[in-house]
């Protein structure tokens, strides 16, 4: 809140904002006045995980969770309905040192692919998916094929989502490599574009006539992501 955060909220720039990894339930009093409505879905272990969404369009339901205990228990995800499109803030879990929790995180993806395949309305589904997909998503590829995050299964996955019927959105405006969204604070590595792409908004193919913008506000500071953006007509 105090490295500049207060000030996109205020901007007024942004429909809806989504936030993941905020390890509370309290929403902070700026919030309260800002205007928007505020949804919070947080952890049951204090000071871990959980998701925020910020939105001044009113939905028309909001849902809590996947429906599975032990993904919700950890507080990631967060549904809102709209007219004519499901908006979702998503932080998928962290394989983990030593792939502790690469079990844990596969079936994640599969009950998150399946949660998105059951709505009847196209999908907006915006967060921390914790895999660089590709190659060109991160910077040394080489050196992490076993790491969380890069692992084999881990990109099928995500390659089998996209598969499934939906859209990289910022792939759509950008091809190469070298762009990122998170970067570890160990060895300046911001500073040298050391970086992985982890942080996507995905989309419904058939809301592709629609999307005007995509993008990485690498610019933005405050913290070892840097936002991402998507606009729609």
């Amino acid at each position: 809140m105090g490295k500049g955060l207060i000030d996109i909220v205020r901007s007024g720039e942004y429909d809806i904002l989504m936030f993941q990894e905020i390890r509370t339930s309290e929403v902070p009093l700026d919030f309260q006045v800002s205007g928007y409505e505020t949804y919070v879905f947080p952890a049951k272990r204090s000071g871990y995980s959980g998701t925020m969404t910020l939105t001044r369009l009113k939905p028309l339901s909001v849902k809590y969770g996947l429906g599975i205990e032990e993904f919700d228990a950890e507080g990631r995800v967060i549904t809102l309905e709209l007219s004519d499109l499901y908006v979702i803030n998503v932080y998928f879990p962290n394989a983990g040192e030593e792939l502790r929790r690469l079990d844990f995180k596969l079936r994640f993806d599969d009950a998150f692919e399946e949660f998105l395949l059951n709505l009847n309305k196209p999908v907006i589904a915006c967060g921390d998916f914790n895999v660089a997909h590709e190659e060109r998503d991160i910077a040394r590829p080489k050196d992490n094929l076993h790491h969380a995050g890069f692992t084999v299964e881990e990109r099928e996955r995500f390659s089998r989502l996209l598969a499934k019927g939906f859209l990289d959105t910022y792939r759509l405006f950008v091809q190469e490599g070298g762009h990122y969204t998170w970067w570890s604070y160990r060895f300046h590595a911001r500073g040298k574009n050391i970086g992985w792409r982890i942080d996507y908004c995905i989309a419904s193919q058939s809301l592709r006539g629609r999307i005007r913008r995509a993008d990485i506000l690498d610019k933005v500071m405050g913290s070892d992501h840097a936002p991402v953006i998507l606009e729609i007509d």
